[in-house]
């Protein structure tokens, strides 16, 4: 497998929905092993396909990421069922959006249905740490990234920097 380079704020591609996952044959398992090999050396709990530029409804994650034992799980094509209560999770960030943290709303218990790694249906329930990982790289296969949870004053200092920065680099 091999270490993807992962898409950043501002890149347009994190803004478009991807396609539904359809075929899960050789293509697919090599594009899991990459997005696993990225996710652990990253390294992250997290990583939605359209994170490293691929046209895919497909998440991985693991909420406790040992790159020895690699016990991610995949969702293909995740819907989101129920959900319930709403907390603050604090202090979360993005490998899509280097360098900020932010405290975003998020559900406290979800329930996802979706297709594993065969194509197999599965269904979720999910919380604490688990349901907020899953919702925030839901987000992402539906174009949202967690700055667009955050207040707008935050958001724009955020913006600021990352243009001043883009703007430094193609000096």
């Amino acid at each position: 497998m091999a270490i993807r380079s992962i898409l950043t704020y501002p890149d347009p591609f994190l803004k478009k929905i991807p396609a539904r996952v359809k075929d899960f044959g050789p293509e697919l398992q090599r594009l899991i092993g990459d997005m696993a090999d990225t996710m652990y050396e990253a390294p992250g709990v997290g990583l939605a396909a359209n994170q490293i530029g691929e046209d895919y409804s497909l998440l991985i994650f693991d909420a406790e990421p040992d790159p020895e034992v690699r016990n991610f799980k995949v969702l293909a094509n995740p819907e989101l069922l129920e959900s319930e209560g709403s907390f603050l999770s604090e202090d979360e960030g993005c490998l899509s959006v280097p360098d900020f943290r932010a405290n975003v709303k998020r559900h406290a218990r979800i329930k996802v249905s979706a297709m594993d790694e065969r194509g197999e249906p599965l269904v979720m329930d999910l919380e604490g740490f688990e349901a907020v990982i899953v919702q925030h790289e839901m987000d992402h296969l539906r174009g949202i990234l967690f700055i667009d949870h955050i207040s707008s004053l935050k958001r724009s200092l955020y913006v600021k920097r990352v243009n001043k920065q883009l703007r430094r680099e193609a000096v």
